[in-house]
Formats: C-alpha cells, structure tokens, sequence
C-alpha cells in the first residue's frame, strides 16, 4: 500500500520582496523561495498532476523581525494564502505556526526580560498569527513551535472564535541535526543557544510517546513525527497507539539533501531509493507524508 498523490503534502517557502521574485535555496536544491504573488503559477500546473495538499512557510528579510514575530500577524503567508484560494480554492492549505522565522533571535518563543522562554506569552502571540492565518483563508493550523499545552490553548481559542479548523501537531519533534537547510530557507537559525530546552532529546522514545498523546488529549486532528528517516521506530510506535487521528511523518530538508546529493554523486539512483524510502516510511505506519519531493512524486 504506497501513498497515493492525496497523501502528501508539499512544503513551500513564500516572502514579499518583489524585487527578487524566486530565491535559489542553496542548501535545498530544486526548491526555492517564491514571492507570493507568483506561487498561484507554480502551483497550477502541479494541481493538474494531482497536487492536493501544501504547506506554507514564511521567509523575511532580518529588517523585518523583532523580539515577538510582530511580523507575522500579516506577512507574506497571508498574502500567499489569499492568492492561491483566489485562483485555486480546492487546493488544501496547511500554515505552519511558530516564531523563529521572525523572531530576531530566532526562537520558537518570546522571551522574559531575563531571557527566559515565557511559554503563556508564545501562546497568546501564536494564537494572534493563527487567528489571522485562518481569516486568511488557511484550512489547517500546524504549530511546531514545542511550547506545552499550545493544542489545548488553540482549540480553545477556536472554540470561542467559533471556528472548526483542524490542527496538525508537530507532537513528536526530536532536537535533530537533519533541519539545517530548512534553517537556511527560513533564516529561522536561533541566534543564541539552541532548542534543545523545548524540542525532543534524541533518546527519548516513552516522551515522543507521550507528547503524541498529550496533543490528542487537548485536541490534536493530526499528529506528526519529525524527522521520519532516523525515526520510523517511533512512526511505529504511533501507529500501534491507535490514537485515531492521521499520523504524519516529515521527511525533513536534511532527509532530503541527503538523498538528493547522494544520488547526484551516484550513490544509489534516486527513483528507486524514493521508493525504498517512501516504502519504509508506509510500512512504519505513516498516513501522510510531508516531503521536498512531491513535484517529482506526482
């Protein structure tokens, strides 16, 4: 049972700078930045091949950010979202929810004066970007910021807003080494320290568990894993839980430089080793798939 083209969903970079329209992402080859103005053209043609489902994620220029993200209560995610339900309504459209890309510091969260993450203080500010991203036109939220009890707080939020909009969890999110050229698409690399204080340990199976858990029990429509490459155990793990909700997996911008590079050097031929690959990530028990490679998978 492979994924059909319904199963995966395509994450694309969108900004505002009308004077450098499609930036070459040098760390994510065949990927780019799109201004959003121009992301209707790019994705017409792949909405004829079967391109269902895409997820959005937002670049600014360093000039542009503050402390607390002020910049995305209306940034070039909005913008992108307006176009592409203009023109291409039935396209389903997933917003990526967190800071770090507009942050100046570069982290998921707004800090104290003493530096200290302020957990109650991200959630307010996240659920003010997702109110709007929703005002949008977004279909479904997909917060990967890490802050606790951010699930619970949103479907809150919603519930008073009266709003059905689904939420994607990026329940089970390990401190990897595999986000680096999605940090560079971004210019979301944290400025100080690392996030290693609110994302995964590397080790820790029972905890991926539970987050999983935690996010279903305040609501969560979809849970996701990330990476997947260096974590099918845990996919597997998810998927004999029996949360009753779509389990999704994100082969991260490292999985997909690593396979692409590869291939390039003639390592393995890259066709055959997507199918090994997506294979893997199916058999562990994935229901939807977040991938680089979807254009090449449609």
């Amino acid at each position: 049972d492979m994924f059909k083209k319904s199963d995966l969903i395509w994450p694309i970079f969108v900004h505002s700078d009308s004077e450098n329209r499609k930036q070459e992402i040098t760390l994510l080859p065949d990927n780019y930045r799109y201004y959003h103005e121009d992301i209707v053209d790019i994705l017409k043609p792949l909405v004829e091949k079967g391109l269902r489902s895409i997820m959005l994620f937002g670049f600014v220029e360093a000039d542009q950010k503050d402390e607390v993200a002020d910049v995305a209560l209306d940034g070039p995610v909005n913008k992108a979202i307006i176009s592409i339900k203009k023109h291409l309504p039935d396209l389903l459209i997933v917003t990526d929810l967190c800071l770090c890309p507009y942050t100046s510091h570069g982290h998921c969260c707004v800090f104290t004066e003493d530096k200290e993450m302020d957990n109650d203080a991200t959630l307010i500010k996240l659920g003010e970007i997702a109110l709007n991203l929703i005002k949008s036109g977004a279909d479904v939220i997909a917060p990967s910021d890490c802050m606790d009890c951010r699930i619970g707080y949103l479907k809150n939020l919603f519930r008073q807003e009266k709003l059905t909009i689904p939420v994607m969890s990026y329940g089970s999110k390990f401190s990897s080494g595999m986000y680096g050229p999605f940090r560079h698409a971004c210019g979301s690399a944290p400025s100080f320290g690392d996030r290693t204080q609110y994302q995964l340990p590397l080790g820790s199976k029972d905890l991926a568990i539970r987050a999983l858990e935690r996010d279903v029990e305040e609501g969560a429509d979809m849970i996701m894993v990330k990476p997947g490459i260096f974590y099918l155990d845990i996919i597997n793990e998810a998927s004999k839980k029996g949360f009753n909700v779509p389990l999704v997996a994100y082969q991260t911008s490292g999985e997909y430089a690593m396979l692409y590079y590869s291939a390039e050097k003639g390592i393995f031929d890259l066709d055959k080793i997507l199918i090994e690959n997506l294979t893997a990530y199916r058999r562990a028990g994935c229901d939807i798939l977040l991938t680089y490679f979807t254009p090449k998978l449609l």
